[in-house]
């Protein structure tokens, strides 16, 4: 596959971004958000892990900046991802 080539994420309402860098998070957020809106999911648990913090920090520094996101909510229950998920809530 060339690096080019998009990469075809499901659209459900749990986002998993252990696969991607911080720098790939500034598109992905706001246009899976819009995806999920287009299809009736208003309510996304983001899992960023615990890590360093570094995809936490970048989801946390984006989300008042996308479009359609009116909160979320930090750290997810324990049974959710603790300290390594956030839900977010879209209109």
């Amino acid at each position: 596959m060339d690096e080019e080539d998009p990469i075809e994420i499901p659209i459900t309402p749990e986002l998993d971004l252990h696969t991607f860098r911080p720098s790939e998070i500034k598109d992905l957020l706001p246009e899976y958000f819009h995806e999920c809106r287009a299809r009736g999911i208003s309510r996304i648990r983001v899992i960023h892990g615990k890590g360093t913090g570094t995809l936490r920090e970048t989801v946390h520094r984006l989300l008042p900046k996308i479009p359609g996101v009116v909160s979320y909510q930090y750290p997810a229950e324990a049974d959710a991802g603790s300290w390594g998920a956030t839900w977010v809530n879209l209109e």
